[in-house]
């Protein structure tokens, strides 16, 4: 028998198990339409885990890279460094604006009372105020450094603006008056 290279051959012989293919000269996304098509009628898609629910679109834009590190901490209940940052920023202003306003709240009491405050009230109450202040003053500044920090490392469109102490400082003396002792 004499050896033939059908590979170099410009007609290939068909053996009894091979079909002629009859998705030849068509394109890859066509066939796999008529796969989908097919499946449909069959009734593979009927009842899928799912179904008439929303889809849950997790892209990040701003991930690139970092995609796969980002969907890893937020399955496990953590997120990026940024978002726990700007959190954690928000959540200390929204402490400092409960402290002043309970502060104000019992400065108000102080002088709406029938009986003005004795004097150990208004200093207790002043120092309560002075302390507060510096307090409200030295966590600002330590919250506009996390505020540059958070500039640095997140995307523009997270970017807060810098707190300006002094008039923050100022609203807090209005806010919280001295009582005249």
């Amino acid at each position: 028998m004499d050896f033939k290279d059908w590979r170099k051959s410009s007609t290939r012989p068909v053996t009894g198990d091979e079909a002629p293919n009859k998705y030849q000269g068509r394109r890859f996304s066509d066939y796999i339409e008529e796969q989908i098509r097919i499946a449909e009628e069959r009734g593979d898609f009927r009842n899928l885990r799912g179904m008439g629910q929303p889809l849950k679109l997790d892209v990040n834009p701003y991930a690139g890279e970092k995609s796969l590190g980002y969907s890893l901490l937020k399955s496990n209940g953590y997120a990026p460094p940024e978002v726990e940052l700007a959190r954690e920023i928000s959540q200390e202003l929204e402490w400092l604006e409960a402290q002043r306003a309970a502060l104000s709240r019992r400065g108000r009491e102080l002088r709406r009372r029938s009986l003005p405050p004795f004097p150990s009230e208004k200093r207790a109450y002043n120092t309560a105020v002075n302390r507060a202040l510096a307090e409200y003053e030295k966590t600002l500044g330590e919250l506009n450094r996390k505020i540059l920090t958070l500039n640095l490392s997140a995307p523009a469109s997270m970017h807060r603006p810098s707190l300006n102490i002094e008039q923050m400082v100022s609203q807090f003396r209005e806010a919280c008056p001295l009582l005249p002792c």
